[in-house]
């Protein structure tokens, strides 16, 4: 039940985040989205720097960071919302949760099956490249079959 419960939990997550890759966002300005949204609205660092309770050189740091990507989460919602905007963050993988779970599953694999295979080659026991594929298979869909953590165990 646990494991159902975990596989419907990855498959709601990756259709969120099928949401977040295929939408079309675009990047950061180079100077950081608080001081071109700020400037945008026309305010001064002063103006946001009131906002904020801090002093404008505080704000000209702020933004620094920003574009430098050391800003926190927490002073960049202060920021947000300091200017009538909500932050929005996501770790979006760049291919689906399943396709990744899948693509280590086969690396791993692949990495068994080449230490088998270089054994079994050095006692004359080669087998061939199809019989491999077929087991290398075989190996990664047991992986996927077992528990997730198990496939990061491993390097």
């Amino acid at each position: 039940m646990k494991s159902n419960f975990s596989e419907l939990k990855r498959r709601q997550l990756d259709v969120t985040l099928n949401r977040w890759r295929s939408a079309d966002l675009p990047p950061r300005p180079p100077s950081g989205w608080v001081k071109a949204i700020r400037e945008s609205l026309g305010m001064t660092a002063t103006h946001i720097a009131e906002r904020l309770g801090v002093t404008t050189s505080t704000v000209t740091r702020l933004e620094a960071s920003e574009a430098g990507d050391t800003i926190s989460l927490a002073t960049l919602r202060r920021a947000a919302e300091a200017m009538g905007c909500e932050l929005q963050y996501a770790l979006v993988p760049r291919q689906s949760l399943s396709e990744s779970l899948e693509a280590r599953a086969n690396e791993l694999a692949r990495s068994r099956m080449a230490s088998i295979s270089h054994t079994m080659a050095l006692e004359a026991q080669s087998t061939s490249r199809e019989t491999v594929e077929a087991q290398t298979r075989e190996i990664a869909e047991s992986l996927l079959k077992g528990p997730r953590r198990a496939l990061w165990r491993e390097k």
